[in-house]
């Protein structure tokens, strides 16, 4: 079994709470909060074991909201790998609106990573073994340029560590110029934005992820495109899989589940259709969810089914 890792710089606390109405000043009675662990790369590892394979998330946690966040990723079972940080871990906040339906996502930035402390997590990285799958998802925290992610990525794919890329902007950019990535999960705005042209027909998208792949910048290229399901690029050719119509309640969480299942697959060294197929399913299996919560096992099986037959 292929070992799978993810590494989170910007690990958050992550509350929901409802609210019949929100407006200005008054005081917004709510729910009492919900509390789940948050940051893209621990919450792909959540949805891999939620989807019955195994993920170490690896991050830094720093105070009480620290511990809590090590707390709640115990209850589900979740392996972890944490570096002490000086600062508190971040806390995000979700309100869902009865009145109307509409939900509100309130994100903090995330804490600040010393030299030393992002150090420590990079030995924690370069301890894992050859063929190992390394997911780096989320955000840069305070403290963490560009260039130093770039160092890591760098670094571990010298000691044979294959390495997943889903992030944004000059980050996602720049750890494509190091080359070779096994998969990336832009969005059409994103890839837009790597390839510096619009992107208005279904045609320009795969053309764009074909640049990407044939340029030897990742090996895998998958396009989310919303309830318009995903487009996915490799070296053998191009697949689209749109998800039957399903009523959401919450897009938070779509994207990690996605690449979760996706990477669960990438370790089974399934083809591109398989990994596309199961990733949007647990896409849409996790907008069947209000707040936070990610994809079900039953729920991402019953739309992979569905998507198997069309």
């Amino acid at each position: 079994m292929v070992n799978i890792c993810t590494l989170t710089l910007a690990p958050s606390l992550d509350s929901a709470t409802v609210t019949p109405q929100i407006y200005p000043e008054g005081k917004l009675r709510c729910s009492a909060p919900v509390f789940e662990p948050g940051g893209g790369g621990i919450n792909v590892a959540r949805a891999i074991t939620f989807l019955g394979g195994k993920a170490t998330a690896l991050f830094p946690a720093g105070g009480a909201t620290g511990e809590h966040l090590i707390s709640l990723l115990a209850e589900e079972n979740i392996p972890v790998q944490t570096v002490q940080a000086s600062d508190w871990t971040r806390q995000n906040l979700h309100v869902h609106v009865e009145s109307s339906g509409e939900q509100y996502r309130f994100v903090m930035p995330g804490a600040a990573l010393s030299a030393p402390e992002f150090h420590l997590l990079e030995q924690q990285v370069l301890r894992l073994t050859a063929g190992t799958l390394l997911v780096i998802s989320g955000s840069l925290p305070p403290g963490v340029s560009v260039t130093t992610l770039v160092g890591l990525i760098r670094a571990a794919q010298q000691q044979g560590i294959r390495c997943v890329i889903d992030s944004s902007g000059e980050a996602l950019c720049a750890a494509l110029d190091v080359g070779n990535i096994e998969l990336v999960k832009p969005n059409q705005k994103e890839l837009s934005a790597l390839v510096q042209r619009e992107l208005t027909l279904p045609d320009d998208v795969r053309k764009a992820a074909e640049e990407i792949v044939q340029s030897g910048k990742a090996k895998r290229v998958v396009v989310s495109l919303g309830p318009q399901g995903a487009l996915g690029v490799d070296a053998t050719g191009c697949v689209q899989v749109v998800p039957p119509p399903v009523k959401s309640q919450s897009t938070v969480g779509a994207g990690d589940s996605m690449v979760g299942a996706m990477v669960i697959k990438l370790a089974e060294q399934a083809s591109l259709g398989e990994m596309v197929r199961f990733g949007v399913a647990a896409g849409s299996a996790a907008t069947l969810n209000q707040g936070t919560r990610l994809c079900s096992l039953e729920n991402t099986r019953t739309i992979y089914d569905y998507l198997c037959r069309a």
